[in-house]
């Protein structure tokens, strides 16, 4: 027995990369077709999406969804990184800096703005990691983006000082925001809006679009259930959420008739589906799910076939 395809809900911890997790994954389900949506720095704990066998092809469209994270910001320390894994690059007390004006501060990262990601990512520059190039010292210089950031809540400010003694400030934040907003770019935007500077000391990522932290595994608790597979001979086995369940959480539905369902298989297209959103998630009678589809020219067409020819695959 295998892991079926489907979607795991991983609570990765801290210290991990997003790899090292996929490819654990990998040896506990016995399968090399696994991947996940959207990284997760090393630092940061929380949900991770991963997609075991033909589910890896829905990563691609959940990456997109909007994330949910609680972390803290320092303010008053700036690192290389944007976070606490970084190198110190400055450091100034902070002093007479209210709740109000962090409200305000906080207040004018939200909406869509402007970003520029982290000079320490995973982005391309020239077909290289931006992370491998600031490694070998070449500062790469990387261009802003639009983002959009509907919450940026400050839950809690407390005074924190540095080894020195320098007088600082950790603020306990809430982030819903779209994909491709980077939460290290905020606290590092959040303190040179107020002069100080700022960088990130925690991260938890809570939510990818319908996949709540709630639902999560840790790496242990997978670990234990891939042991107890084998020992009771069912080779390396993991449970995992439904692919269909999975598509019918993240997108709109649509029911096909078997006559769709067969079309789709031979790669036809079908009326349009009228919902304004894409993916549009198609099922067919007996509840399976057959593509991902999105409307073009007054048709629907695949993004994504689940299904053979001749029936679900």
């Amino acid at each position: 027995m295998t892991t079926e395809s489907g979607l795991l809900i991983v609570d990765k911890p801290e210290g991990w990369t997003s790899h090292d997790v996929v490819a654990k994954i990998r040896r506990l389900a016995g399968t090399k077709r696994v991947g996940h949506a959207g990284t997760l720095d090393p630092m940061a704990t929380g949900v991770l999406v991963v997609g075991v066998d033909k589910a890896t092809r829905l990563l691609g469209y959940l990456a997109l969804t909007e994330k949910e994270y609680t972390g803290t910001v320092r303010l008053g320390e700036s690192t290389d990184t944007d976070d606490a894994q970084g190198s110190l690059v400055s450091r100034v007390p902070v002093m007479n800096i209210g709740e109000a004006e962090l409200r305000r501060a906080a207040l004018g990262l939200t909406g869509e703005i402007s970003q520029i990601p982290p000079g320490v990512s995973a982005i391309k520059v020239d077909g290289q990691r931006a992370y491998r190039l600031a490694r070998a010292g070449e500062a790469p210089q990387l261009a802003a983006r639009a983002v959009t950031v509907s919450r940026f809540d400050i839950e809690a400010i407390r005074p924190a000082a540095a080894a020195d003694g320098t007088g600082l400030l950790d603020l306990d934040i809430q982030v819903t925001c779209s994909s491709g907003t980077y939460i290290r770019a905020l606290g590092r935007d959040l303190g040179a809006a107020l002069g100080v500077g700022g960088h990130l000391t925690a991260l938890r990522r809570t939510r990818v679009g319908p996949y709540l932290v709630s639902q999560a595994r840790t790496m242990a608790e997978l670990e234990a259930e891939a042991d107890g597979a084998r020992a009771a001979g069912r080779g390396p086995a993991l449970q995992v959420l439904p692919m269909a369940a999975a598509a019918a959480a993240a997108f709109p539905r649509r029911e096909l008739s078997g006559a769709e369902a067969l079309a789709l298989g031979h790669g036809a297209r079908l009326a349009a589906t009228g919902t304004g959103e894409s993916p549009v998630a198609a099922f067919g009678p007996d509840g399976s799910l057959v593509a991902l589809l999105a409307d073009a020219d007054g048709k629907a067409r695949s993004l994504a076939v689940f299904a053979s020819a001749d029936g679900p695959g």
